[in-house]
C-alpha cells in the first residue's frame, strides 16, 4: 500500500488541501465504495488499444483494495450508448481481479453487497442509461444506494454535469482520488507559471479557446498559437489560409492580434490535390489546407523552450487523423529534452508523447482535454463544486 501513497503524495502541494481526499475516510474495511473512474479508453477490434487513463485509476483502485473496502467502480466509454465497458473489465480482470456487474439493474445491489474485502465489482458503461447525460437524480440516486461513500477519481469528466459526477454528493460523503488530485495539483500550479513560461495551444474550435488565450497572454511569458486555430489568426491578419478550417469568429479587433507575446508559426505544411508543401504563411494557395506546422517553427520554438521554468501545452499542432503528426512529436521531443515544469494533456497529444515513449521526460500529463480547458480557465469543475458545496 506504501507505493500507491508514495505515488499519490509525489509533487503533492497546499493546493492538495483544498479537496476532500480519499485518504480522508477514517475507516473503509468492510465498506461499499462507489468510485467514478475515468474509463474512457480507445478500443480496437475489442480490446483495449490504449491504457493510459486504466493505468491512472489504478492507484486508488488499489489503495481501496489494501484498506478492505469493497469497490464498485462505474464510468463510461465512447460517445454512443451501445459502447461497452467489457474490454476495460477485461483489463481490470487481470490487474486487480474485478468482477463484471453488467448494467445498473434490481440486481446490482445484491452483487454490491455480496462483495468480500477488497473485492472489485464494475458496472456497465454508465452512458447506457439516457438519465447520466441529463444530470437525472433519480439516477445519481439509485447509485448512491449501492454505496457508504462515493470517491470521484475522473477529473477528465469532471466538467459535465452528468448524475454520476455532480449527482452523487447530494446522496453520499464525497470524496476525491489519487488520479483526479494530481491533476488538480499539477493544473493549479499552470494557473501562476513560475517565469520565464510558456503556453502552447493547439488543436481547433478558436472561439471556446479564446478567453484561455486570452488569459494566460498576461500570465505566460509567451503563448504559442499552433493547429487549425492559427488559421483563424492567420485571416483576421489578411493571410491566405486557402480551404483550411476555421472557426466561426471575426478575430479583427481582437487584441491577440496586437499582444507582442503571441507567437505564430513561421512555416506550415499544406495538403491539396497536388500534395503537400512545405511554405511560409503567406504563400498558401486557394486550393491547400493548413495541416500542420513546419520544421522551422519547431526550431523557432527551441529557445523559449530551453529558457522556460513552466511549460503548459494543450492540443496538436496539425491534423492527427490524416496523418499530420511532425509538428506534434518535434515539439514533444523539443519539450522533453527540457529541464521546465512541463504540462500537458488533450488525448492526441498525449497519444502522441505516449507512442514516443517519452512520458517520464515530462512533469506531467493529463488525462483530460476538455476537463483541462475548462479548469484552467475557470479555476474549478462542476464536480468539484458538487462536493465542496455538500
Amino acid at each position: 500500500m506504501q507505493n500507491w501513497l508514495n505515488w499519490f503524495k509525489r509533487g503533492q502541494s497546499v493546493s492538495i488541501s483544498k479537496l476532500p481526499s480519499f485518504e480522508d475516510i477514517s475507516e473503509l474495511r468492510g465498506k461499499k465504495v462507489l468510485l467514478r473512474a475515468g474509463l474512457n479508453v480507445p478500443v480496437k477490434d475489442g480490446k483495449v488499444a490504449e491504457f493510459f487513463r486504466i493505468e491512472q485509476a489504478l492507484p486508488t483502485i488499489k489503495y481501496l483494495q489494501a484498506e478492505g473496502a469493497k469497490v464498485i467502480v462505474i464510468g463510461h466509454i465512447g460517445r454512443a450508448p451501445e459502447e461497452s465497458l467489457e474490454p476495460v473489465y477485461e483489463v481490470l480482470r487481470d490487474s486487480v481481479g474485478a468482477k463484471w456487474g453488467g448494467e445498473l439493474s434490481s440486481q446490482t445491489a445484491l452483487l454490491a453487497e455480496g462483495l468480500g474485502e477488497g473485492e472489485v465489482l464494475l458496472l456497465e458503461n454508465v452512458r447506457r442509461d439516457p438519465r447520466e447525460v441529463k444530470g437525472d437524480d433519480s439516477l445519481s440516486a439509485e447509485l448512491a444506494d449501492l454505496a457508504e461513500v462515493y470517491i470521484n477519481d475522473a477529473f477528465a469528466d469532471s466538467h459535465r454535469d452528468h448524475s454520476s459526477i455532480v449527482g452523487i454528493p447530494k446522496y453520499l460523503p464525497s470524496y476525491f482520488g489519487a488520479s483526479f488530485i494530481k491533476e488538480y495539483t499539477a493544473l493549479s500550479s499552470a494557473l501562476e507559471p513560475t517565469k520565464p513560461s510558456l503556453f502552447v495551444i493547439g488543436g481547433a474550435k478558436f472561439e471556446t479557446k479564446m478567453p484561455l488565450i486570452e488569459k494566460f497572454s498576461s500570465r505566460y511569458t509567451q503563448v504559442f498559437i499552433g493547429g487549425a486555430l492559427v488559421n483563424d489568426v492567420f485571416k483576421a491578419r489578411g493571410l491566405p489560409v486557402g480551404k483550411s478550417l476555421t472557426s466561426d469568429i471575426d478575430l479583427t479587433k481582437s487584441d491577440i492580434l496586437t499582444k507582442s507575446n503571441i507567437i505564430l508559426p513561421v512555416d506550415v505544411i499544406t495538403s491539396s490535390p497536388s500534395g503537400r508543401r512545405t511554405v511560409k504563411p503567406e504563400e498558401v494557395r486557394e486550393d491547400e489546407m493548413i495541416m500542420d506546422v513546419g520544421p522551422a517553427t519547431i526550431e523557432m520554438l527551441s529557445p523559449y523552450i530551453t529558457s522556460a521554468s513552466t511549460i503548459l501545452w494543450n492540443g496538436p499542432l496539425g491534423n492527427f487523423e490524416q496523418g499530420f503528426v511532425d509538428g506534434t512529436e518535434g515539439l514533444a521531443k523539443s519539450i522533453a529534452r527540457s529541464q521546465a515544469n512541463s504540462i500537458v494533456g488533450g488525448g492526441d497529444t498525449v497519444a502522441s508523447i505516449n507512442g514516443l515513449h517519452l512520458d517520464d521526460d515530462f512533469s506531467f500529463l493529463s488525462t483530460a482535454g476538455g476537463a483541462m480547458l475548462t479548469f484552467l480557465e475557470t479555476g474549478t469543475l462542476p464536480a468539484i463544486e458538487a462536493v465542496l458545496k455538500r
